[in-house]
């Protein structure tokens, strides 16, 4: 699981690849004149040869705060496009739409060869001293080691009482404890933490359909993520236990919504995220 976690840490890594009259120009020249920075940087590799999402939001994490390095994520809103291929690195181009002294707003292109896969809108911010009042649900106690846990995709402890892979009904609620090795990289937590948000919403939909459960993709219906959005609050340290508390109000019309809290285990909300798939079904 160590050695996964490193793997994944290793694709944040990502390399600045902007021109070098972009960069001395401080983000702006006469011969690029839309893009700000540009990095680039490996994919996962994994067995079905496609990019798994979360990756491309940690990316676009990645590549936010090395473009507004003074500022942190506010927001995140991603559309995926196309699905992306393993064996080709992804870029991701960095255009500065507004840059003021507590926001910055920029727009990040994911891309393979030509081909467009992603497009993100990020907002950083500069936090402001004010009110800090919260309102959510009190946090359950974190189960023991007898609630472990393997999530595809997630190389890291995690927890539950509830199984996303049981095809039994059940309500359109799930709770995932987590908590990742130790990192020393700051701008890892919070990209750590956007690869998480993007594993268990679509399962989570599906619990109330008898017969259905996550572990089916592929075989007893199709998905496909369409939009991820994120909201971070606070800031996130993920080597700490979080929980990842979710739940789907619909799904209709071959799609699916569903949306999510990361709560600390002392009750701090600190990130907020939704998502929309499409979810389609045999006929």
């Amino acid at each position: 699981m160590a050695n996964d976690f490193n793997e994944l840490i290793s694709v944040l890594d990502l390399r600045d690849c902007t021109p070098a009259v972009v960069a001395a120009a401080g983000g702006g020249a006469a011969t690029t004149p839309t893009i700000s920075r540009s990095f680039r940087g490996p994919n996962l590799a994994l067995p079905y040869r496609r990019i798994f999402g979360g990756q491309l939001l940690a990316q676009i994490v990645v590549s936010a705060l090395r473009a507004s390095p003074e500022k942190s994520v506010k927001s995140l809103y991603a559309n995926f496009l196309r699905e992306g291929m393993v064996d080709e690195e992804v870029t991701y181009e960095v255009v500065h739409r507004h840059r003021g002294r507590s926001l910055d707003t920029l727009q990040i292109s994911a891309m393979q060869t030509d081909r467009l896969i992603a497009v993100a809108t990020v907002s950083m911010h500069i936090p402001d001293d004010g009110p800090d009042v919260q309102t959510i649900d009190p946090v359950p106690e974190l189960p023991g080691p007898d609630n472990d846990i393997a999530v595809s995709l997630l190389p890291w402890e995690t927890r539950s009482r509830d199984d996303l892979d049981d095809p039994v009904a059940g309500p359109p609620h799930y709770e995932l404890w987590m908590r990742t090795p130790s990192t020393a990289d700051p701008v890892a937590h919070p990209a750590v933490a956007a690869y998480a948000t993007d594993l268990t919403v679509i399962g989570t939909a599906l619990r109330p359909l008898e017969g259905f459960s996550q572990g089916g993709n592929g075989t007893a219906f199709y998905s496909a993520v369409t939009a991820h959005t994120l909201w971070f609050h606070r800031p996130i340290r993920t080597d700490d236990w979080l929980l990842l508390r979710q739940d789907s109000p619909i799904i209709s019309g071959g799609r699916c919504f569903g949306r999510g809290d990361i709560i600390t285990e002392n009750g701090s909300l600190v990130a907020s995220f939704a998502q929309e798939a499409v979810v389609r079904m045999p006929s």
